[in-house]
């Protein structure tokens, strides 16, 4: 990042992480390569700055002011923590790279080394049968010299062949040294290797440096999310304060409730008290009765004994003691009276305290009601909207299913290393993955658990299915590790009908949307195609002639090719396509496919796909009553599984599947790492596979990835490779989804998007 240039993107960058709008007329803006914060770089004076920020307030009492520019600030630490965590997944990706050049070149020099050592041993054996050849020419030539010494007569003889060995001797001597050069020529081929393999221990040496440098750099990164992490803390615990009050007014609620209750039985005994009083109200009101029929007749009495005044003393008396009888009762009659309003009063008070406690429940309930109805109501609108800015934007979608834990699943003691973060930003659409006691931390549109049901991941799709039918192209494929539950998604169970797959469940909501539209004109044509891509070989699954496209016996079988027109449709020549008019024949089709399927043991799957599997339904509408006509595609691809063979001990055929496999998933990767940096040329026809998906990763069609994870301990690296893969993908742009209308061709071959 040196250089004048590279400094102002930088600044660009950051100001853009800022907020800032004031860019130059000749400005850009930068790629999503990655993630939401793709094309912006960081320097360490940024990172410094951003975090030794301090917040600003007008009023330190505004608390709205200050949520607002928390979040603001939160949300640009988030983009630096994504920055950091996509250069992090750039390094570990050169690193890897760089490891394996580092690799193939010891081995290289490890190759050169034998081959100098065999030739060494070569020459060595060269020079020992000339030092024979010499050693036996020096004893013929002591013999002759002996016999020269013997026989004077033949001195002729003996020089002629004297000259004759001198003339082999010059010649043995001549090879010899072509030889000595030779080896000279060898030994300085030793000594340049030498000096080579000292400078790759330099290099290697230099990368260690470099190496050291970049754990530095995410030493210092991890601290920075570290403190991201303590703010998100800060956040949560500051929601759970929420809760907290959300749980001490609904404990208000239920001790209403409970004094309500209370209220009741109160209510209950002052009326049995009420109802006593109200006895012996009537019980005293017919003593008074009876006491006053008892005064008239004694006062009649009176009036009769007044005239005899002699008994009058006795009668008075008698007069006197029933008065204050009666007086008494008169006393007791009001102080039952008085109890008997202080009960109605009491009683009316509970009942107004009743109604008033019954309202404000009613009332909490209604808050309440309304408050989940709201937030259903956002979340819906959260996720109308977040579709809608991903339609507009051209981002692949993607939805990242955890498969449970099966009997089968090795014993480990090493714990979960899957999480779900709970927080109401990232619920239901993060995943935490843990390896070496280290999180990482990916968010995806969805994040389906493992207790989730077939049916309620079809529900998140089904409008992506519908697509289809309003002339849309879609494309949805699965991708992950071997075992990781693909085709258990694409598929379902057979025989299991609360288990079917995504593919069956499709067919089912396309047909019953047929028939619904029938009544508004719309009348709809479907074609079917199934294929595999085996060993970079397409195979139609649905030919009568099943081994057509097969090699047997070393013969080549029948040979399909992908061409794409210029409206962007894909056609796969010679390929079966089959009319269909109701799910079950569709049913029947995919039976069938699933039967001719390549597929086979391994020790990570008993059950492993060893192809490529594409379903595509060609749909073609006419409105008789408009003369609208639209044409749709619908592609469900469940991918091969990747796998390390180290784990899958594949070996003969298995091998050859195994590393075709990992080859187009390979380019795949290659074609997405295109995609999201916005290379001019982006590699398709680098295997079958990305040739023809290239219309839904680089076209206009609606695009969704399911990526499979497996919650085993012992696949975590595979799991967070899938994840940093999809990551990528959910950071691709290909292009605004365009609905096809009035493109009615008269070729009904099939085409792929």
């Amino acid at each position: 990042m040196g250089g004048t240039a590279n400094n102002g993107r930088l600044r660009l960058a950051f100001s853009l992480v800022n907020g800032s709008q004031d860019l130059g007329p000749n400005s850009a803006p930068a790629s999503n390569a990655g993630s939401e914060c793709g094309g912006i770089e960081f320097t360490r004076e940024d990172v410094e700055a951003l975090v030794s920020e301090k917040m600003k307030y007008k009023n330190k009492f505004n608390y709205k002011e200050r949520c607002e520019n928390m979040m603001e600030y939160i949300k640009r630490l988030r983009l630096c923590i994504k920055w950091f965590q996509e250069l992090e997944g750039e390094y570990a990706f050169e690193q890897e790279k760089l490891r394996n050049a580092l690799e193939l070149t010891e081995r290289r020099c490890s190759e050169m080394e034998v081959a100098l050592k065999n030739k060494e041993e070569e020459l060595n054996l060269i020079i020992l049968e000339l030092r024979k050849s010499l050693a036996s020419l020096q004893e013929k030539l002591a013999k002759e010299e002996s016999e020269k010494k013997a026989a004077v007569d033949s001195l002729a003889k003996e020089k002629e062949a004297r000259v004759s060995i001198e003339r082999s001797q010059a010649s043995l001597s001549e090879e010899l040294d072509k030889v000595q050069a030779e080896l000279d020529g060898s030994n300085q081929r030793i000594a340049s290797i030498n000096d080579m393999y000292k400078l790759l221990q330099e290099y290697n040496s230099s990368l260690q440096l470099y190496n050291s440098k970049l754990q530095t750099d995410l030493d210092a990164a991890h601290e920075t999310i570290k403190r991201g992490e303590k703010e998100r803390s800060a956040i949560v615990e500051n929601l759970h304060n929420l809760r907290g009050q959300h749980k001490s007014l609904r404990d208000q609620l239920t001790s209403s409730i409970a004094s309500q209750d209370e209220a009741m039985k109160q209510k209950d005994s002052l009326l049995n008290e009420v109802a006593c009083h109200r006895m012996e109200l009537q019980q005293i009101r017919d003593d008074r009765d009876h006491y006053q029929q008892q005064v008239q007749s004694l006062a009649a009495e009176a009036s009769k004994f007044k005239e005899l005044a002699t008994n009058s003393s006795g009668l008075e008396e008698k007069c006197l003691s029933q008065g204050n009888q009666i007086q008494i009762l008169h006393d007791q009659l009001a102080v039952a009276e008085r109890k008997l309003q202080m009960s109605d009063m009491s009683a009316f008070e509970t009942r107004v305290e009743y109604e008033g406690q019954k309202k404000l429940i009613h009332e909490l309930q209604n808050r309440l009601e309304d408050a989940e109805f709201k937030l259903i109501e956002g979340e819906k609108l959260r996720k109308k909207l977040h579709n809608t800015i991903l339609e507009l934007k051209g981002n692949i979608r993607v939805f990242c299913r955890v498969r449970p834990q099966l009997p089968d699943d090795s014993s480990s003691n090493q714990g979960k290393v899957v999480s779900y973060p709970t927080s109401m930003e990232y619920l239901g659409r993060g995943i935490d993955m843990i390896q070496n006691g280290q999180k990482h931390c990916f968010t995806f549109d969805k994040v389906f658990m493992p207790d989730v049901s077939q049916e309620e991941v079809f529900v998140e799709i089904s409008q992506l299915v519908q697509s289809a039918l309003d002339g849309y192209k879609v494309c949805i494929f699965a991708y992950g590790q071997t075992g990781s539950g693909k085709t258990y998604t694409m598929m379902g169970r057979p025989g299991q009908l609360e288990e079917k797959g995504l593919i069956p469940r499709s067919l089912e909501q396309i047909f019953q949307t047929k028939q619904a539209l029938q009544p508004q004109g719309w009348r709809y044509e479907m074609q079917v195609s199934m294929l595999e891509i085996y060993n970079e070989t397409i195979r139609d699954l649905l030919s009568t002639n099943r081994d057509a496209s097969r090699n047997e016996n070393g013969v080549a079988g029948k040979q399909y090719t992908i061409k794409h027109d210029a409206n962007g449709n894909t056609q796969v020549s010679d390929l079966t396509i089959v009319d269909v008019q109701s799910s079950r024949e569709v049913s029947f089709l995919l039976d069938r496919a699933a039967h001719s399927r390549s597929v086979g043991k391994t020790q990570m799957n008993e059950q492993s796909s060893r192809s490529h599997f594409v379903f595509t339904l060609r749909i073609t509408g006419v409105n008789e009553s408009t003369e609208q006509q639209v044409q749709g595609v619908l592609n469900l691809i469940d991918l091969a599984g990747s796998e390390r063979l180290s784990k899958s001990g594949s070996t003969g055929d298995r091998l050859k599947e195994t590393q075709a496999i990992n080859k187009s998933l390979s380019s795949l990767a290659d074609v997405i790492f295109a995609l999201a940096k916005k290379e001019d040329h982006v590699p398709f026809r680098n295997s079958k596979l990305t040739y023809l998906l290239q219309p839904c990763l680089g076209g206009d069609s609606k695009t969704l990835m399911f990526v499979n994870i497996s919650p085993e301990p012992s696949s975590v690296g595979e799991s967070l490779c899938s994840l940093r893969f999809a990551a990528r993908v959910n950071a691709c742009e290909i292009g605004t989804p365009r609905r096809q209308l009035n493109m009615k061709t008269s070729d009904s071959r099939l085409s792929y998007g």
